[in-house]
């Protein structure tokens, strides 16, 4: 895993250049965010019990077959393995958050994901939605301007937006 900083030097080292204004910008640009991304990783880690737990009532209550005899989710065993999917897929975001940079959500969450939960039975379609739901809620705290970093947030919004986003699409 790269952070953002460490990919854009290996990828000039690599072509044997020197980094280009556009990339010192982005780069100033995320050192300027850079208190805006820890609130925001804060703001999820604090809160991601509830948030996982909120998203999985959610799913549960808009498709209550995971939960009824035979479903996916049915058996405290397996509400604990799809409660523990959701907390982990939530714990990679705020890594990827952190660092700027969604390899580390790739590389040791998503990848093969869909295919686990193919091969055990479980309606990726289900596993997005609950996704959804956890981004809804995680933008939801992420947005509320009290007690965070003052200025414009949309950048970082639609950064966190966007890695959820991602590991729904790799589930489905």
């Amino acid at each position: 895993m790269l952070d953002a900083f460490a990919k854009v030097v290996s990828q000039a080292d690599a072509r044997g250049a020197y980094l280009d204004p556009a990339q010192l910008n982005a780069l100033s640009a995320m050192v300027a965010d850079g208190n805006k991304r820890m609130d925001t990783v804060n703001r999820i880690t604090s809160n991601s019990s509830a948030i996982v737990a909120n998203a999985a009532r959610s799913l549960f209550a808009d498709q209550p077959q995971l939960i009824a005899p035979g479903g996916n989710a049915y058996t405290s065993r397996r509400m604990a393995a799809c409660l523990r999917d959701m907390e982990i897929i939530l714990r990679y975001i705020t890594y990827a958050i952190y660092s700027g940079d969604a390899s580390i959500l790739d590389d040791r969450c998503l990848n093969g994901l869909r295919e686990t939960y193919q091969a055990l039975g479980t309606p990726g379609s289900s596993v997005a939605t609950g996704v959804q739901k956890m981004k809804a809620a995680a933008l939801a705290i992420v947005g509320d301007t009290n007690g965070i970093t003052r200025g414009d947030c949309s950048s970082i919004m639609s950064e966190v937006g966007s890695y959820f986003d991602k590991a729904a699409s790799a589930v489905a």
